[in-house]
């Protein structure tokens, strides 16, 4: 596992309880070359209508404040 790889999943875990009380969860996918984080939203999560509003000022905000080499997030 890269440092990069591992900074982004504690990251991730900085995240998971808030999204676990809603019932839901995120997986890390990959991380391409150019920084792009692709996630996969999991339980309620998956379906819910708020989950771009989760996903881009919730997630990738956090990710990019602990982790600068992230350049974008997009759930799959």
């Amino acid at each position: 596992m890269t440092d990069l790889n591992s900074r982004v999943l504690k990251a991730l875990d900085s995240i998971r309880p808030g999204l676990q009380a809603d019932g839901g969860d995120v997986e890390l996918v990959r991380i391409d070359e150019d920084g792009k984080v692709v996630v996969k939203l999991v339980g309620a999560c998956g379906g819910c209508p708020m989950s771009q509003i989760t996903l881009y000022q919730g997630i990738e905000r956090i990710l990019k404040m602990q982790v600068p080499e992230v350049s974008s997030v997009e759930a799959i």
